[in-house]
């Protein structure tokens, strides 16, 4: 996966981190494991984005930092994550974090939930037919007046890092279909107003809904 120029990490410093983006096979079809984060945090707030953190002294690899993290944030169990591989190291310079995301496969679903309550508010499984259905890919512009690939799914404004990523795999994987003409563009969510859900939407059903 080719990095862009904005988000290639520095030659030093940044904070090490690694998300696990999280494949398996749902009610409809494959699907990938998200979370939104709580309106309250100091970083992030109210964003959907894939489970992961900060590494940790006990972490000996991003794979382990990624797999740890889910399993405090959702509560899935790691015995039935099979790690696939690594995407190359990615930068967010609003905040100095180095990513490192982490491919897996489900081979053996379980039951998923907000674990840390204090962090995440939902956790939901986004069939990938969702993501790659032009209704549902809008546009956002960002502070600098860019604009960046976004999805409506599951009542969530997917956007920023987190609609990135998805947006490269599904080129990648050969999901994409064509935006469709005039494609929205929706307001950057503001952090901590909960601007990361749809106005009325509801909130999603819970995993494989």
């Amino acid at each position: 996966m080719a990095v862009p120029a904005a988000m290639r990490p520095p030659e030093t410093g940044g904070r090490r981190s690694a998300v696990l983006i999280l494949f398996g096979e749902g009610e409809h079809g494959p699907d990938v494991l998200l979370i939104q984060r709580n309106d309250n945090l100091r970083r992030h707030a109210g964003q959907p984005a894939f489970p992961g953190g900060s590494f940790e002294p006990g972490d000996e690899s991003a794979e382990a930092c990624a797999v740890r993290e889910a399993v405090e944030e959702t509560g899935v169990d790691p015995a039935g994550i099979e790690l696939l591989g690594r995407l190359p190291e990615l930068y967010i310079r609003h905040s100095g974090f180095r990513v490192v995301p982490v491919l897996a496969w489900w081979r053996e679903p379980s039951a998923v939930h907000p674990a840390d309550t204090h962090e995440v508010a939902e956790v939901v499984r986004v069939p990938v037919a969702e993501l790659a259905d032009p209704a549902n890919r809008v546009q956002v512009r960002h502070p600098n007046g860019g604009l960046g690939p976004a999805f409506q799914v599951r009542g969530l404004l997917v956007w920023g890092f987190t609609a990135a990523i998805l947006h490269q795999l599904l080129v990648l994987g050969g999901w994409e279909r064509p935006w469709l003409d005039g494609a929205a563009v929706e307001p950057l969510p503001l952090p901590g107003a909960g601007g990361a859900r749809r106005p009325g939407a509801r909130a999603p059903g819970g995993p494989g809904s």
